[in-house]
């Protein structure tokens, strides 16, 4: 049976229209209205780095959080550290961040928690059923609530080829330890002929993992984490990933997480905005960063494969926009398996709001 997918298209970069559509949009579907009074509904979204100005606007997130409180709930926005260098690294760089952003308490209505702690490293272990990730370490709070929101900005990424509510859970809802795990088959090298010594490598890896060599980069395997931070640093191309094998393996771990995480919750509900649709993700964008797509707008489903199968076939239309742009195709590997591991829908209905 195919999944049902809300639509309202917002061709404009005027905030308020996209407040009005968003508005429209929840009016019509009212996805809160199963909300009890004085539950608690967390809200996953990232706010970007600080030099990402795309990110979701936190007046869309205070629109969200006004339509929630009319069932009387009480929503908090949560996310989690990350394991690269930037000011998301710990709790108290991340809010502070979360803070000049205009996502205080203040501003949307709702407070801002780090749900893996100070450092990351809070949460609970799980054993899980996959075949390429046996544990995990999730926030101690999932699995007490019945409910979940999941708010997603959509753009392209380095390493799943687009990122949207499945790469929002699945990599934005575990502690540091398992993305480290997740990233762990991903390890760069570097090609000596390219290399010209710049150091930018050096100074952005968060593991202290790449030094000079013979005058040359040179990444140690034992402390690289596999982030892939310094793909995008390096100018020279001299960063080299054997994709071949090791996006599909990245792909697959995100699904059974996600899988994991979502299987925690009773009712989960999903809305991304393809607006300011960036190559790279919201993690390392900024304000030049390429716009790879027209705007599309806003999207809604309780089926997490579905919404991004959607936006990503918007995007594309008559052409694959993801090849043109250099980007992996690994989200085609995560929409299958994720379908197969019954995550969810590839087949989806388009309902235009």
């Amino acid at each position: 049976m195919k999944s049902d997918v809300y639509l309202i298209e917002v061709k404009t970069n005027d905030l308020e229209a996209r407040r009005e559509s968003l508005q429209k949009l929840l009016e019509k579907i009212s996805p809160f209205k199963d909300y009890k009074k004085d539950e608690f509904i967390p809200v996953k979204l990232t706010i970007g780095d600080s030099q990402c100005v795309y990110n979701i606007h936190p007046e869309l997130v205070k629109t969200i959080v006004s339509e929630i409180k009319k069932s009387k709930a009480k929503p908090f926005l949560f996310d989690t550290n990350v394991i690269y260098k930037g000011e998301r690294l710990n709790a108290v760089d991340h809010l502070t961040l979360a803070q000049s952003k205009g996502f205080g308490h203040a501003k949307v209505g709702a407070p801002f928690i780090i749900a893996d702690g100070a450092f990351g490293q809070d949460g609970k272990e799980y054993a899980i059923d996959s075949d390429y990730i046996k544990k995990i370490k999730i926030p101690s709070f999932i699995g007490f609530m019945d409910n979940l929101l999941v708010l997603s900005h959509a753009t392209g990424h380095i390493l799943s080829g687009y990122a949207g509510a499945i790469k929002n859970v699945g990599m934005g809802m575990v502690s540091k330890p398992t993305k480290q795990v997740q990233h762990s088959s991903l390890k760069p090298h570097v090609m000596n002929k390219k290399c010209a010594a710049c150091g930018c490598c050096i100074k952005i890896c968060p593991a202290q993992a790449i030094s000079f060599k013979e005058k040359k980069a040179f990444v140690d395997q034992a402390k690289c984490l596999g982030c892939g931070e310094c793909l995008p640093a390096c100018k020279f191309d001299a960063i080299f990933i054997n994709w071949s094998e090791d996006h599909d393996i990245f792909a697959k771990r995100l699904i059974d997480v996600a899988g994991f995480i979502l299987s925690k919750f009773k009712n989960k509900f999903f809305m991304t905005f393809g607006f300011d649709i960036t190559k790279e993700c919201d993690c390392i964008s900024t304000k030049d960063e390429k716009i790879f797509s027209e705007n599309i707008g806003i999207l809604a489903s309780k089926d997490p494969i579905a919404i991004d199968k959607a936006i990503v076939d918007l995007i594309n239309k008559d052409k694959d926009v993801f090849k043109k742009t250099g980007l992996l195709d690994t989200h085609k590997t995560m929409f299958e398996y994720g379908c197969k591991k019954g995550l969810g829908n590839i087949d989806y209905n388009l309902i235009k709001i």
